[in-house]
């Protein structure tokens, strides 16, 4: 996973992008020009020639920074020093350290600033919408390449990567997100669609409309997934009676529901654990 991000953050410095307009913050490099400057690569700082992470100092600290990385790996870094090489990418200049641990002490971990949304984000001092727009480009990386983890695979033989997945991409949204797995009759995924969007506490779905999908795809079982923005998943009576009313509409289609998980954060619940659903699993 690893080379391939090292391989997306190649790319993105080959061509780096400094925030404009510019903001003054106390110990960072975005301050307001003394005057206006002609729209050109010169003008706004930098060149295309120019090396990637170059010295800002006698002391050489993005060449060393980058050199670490690509020599010891990125169990290397902490958690702010990836966030502070991550800012590399719009920041031409200047210390962002202190913008990586401002962000981090704000949402409470690297995992969570790279989930932040971006208006909320981009509203924080230091931040502009090319520090945002590298922030997010990060987390649909991660996001990509667990997703592409689970392309071709039996999905009930590869659990742990399928709540990998699901972690990365719902544990952290801030409403509920409601999606269904669609799976083929070798239980290979066939779409991974998000069939509604709620409140912090709730979501709607239209078992009609789960079936109908299901029908168009072709799909021979089902896994429901939705997250609890609270972090914790333990199933609501509406979360166990909707599942209810799904199974038992789709099971009319000879169309199985293989389960149903809540995403929290750090930990998720199967109601085919808890014994909420009763049609056997048939992992296999």
């Amino acid at each position: 996973m690893w080379d391939r991000l090292l391989k997306t953050l190649r790319r993105a410095e080959a061509e780096p992008f400094p925030d404009a307009p510019m903001r003054r913050v106390t110990g960072m490099a975005e301050r307001p020009a003394p005057a206006p400057l002609p729209q050109s690569a010169d003008a706004v700082g930098f060149a295309l020639d120019a090396a990637p992470f170059p010295s800002t100092g006698p002391q050489g600290h993005r060449a060393r920074m980058r050199e670490r990385l690509l020599e010891r790996g990125a169990e290397s870094l902490a958690d702010y020093e990836l966030l502070e090489m991550l800012l590399f990418l719009a920041f031409k200049k200047g210390d962002t350290k202190p913008l990586a641990k401002a962000l981090i002490n704000r949402f409470g971990s690297y995992a969570g600033v790279l989930a932040a949304p971006p208006d909320i984000l981009a509203v924080e001092p230091g931040v502009g919408p090319h520090s945002v727009a590298a922030i997010k480009l990060v987390q649909a990386s991660a996001e990509r390449l667990a997703r592409a983890e689970l392309a071709d695979l039996p999905i009930l033989n590869n659990w742990e990567r399928l709540i990998d997945y699901l972690t990365i991409a719902m544990a952290r949204e801030p409403v509920e997100q409601f999606r269904i797995l669609f799976l083929d009759n070798r239980n290979r995924l066939i779409a991974n669609e998000i069939a509604s969007r709620g409140t912090v506490n709730h979501t709607s779905v239209y078992v009609r409309e789960v079936v109908k999908r299901a029908l168009e795809l072709h799909a021979t079982a089902l896994i429901l997934v939705h997250n609890h923005p609270s972090g914790d998943p333990t199933a609501s009576r509406d979360d166990i009676a909707m599942t209810g009313e799904i199974e038992r509409a789709i099971r009319l289609m000879d169309i199985v529901l293989h389960d149903h998980l809540i995403i929290g954060k750090g930990r998720f619940l199967s109601f085919r654990q808890e014994g909420l659903i009763g049609r056997p699993a048939g992992r296999a």
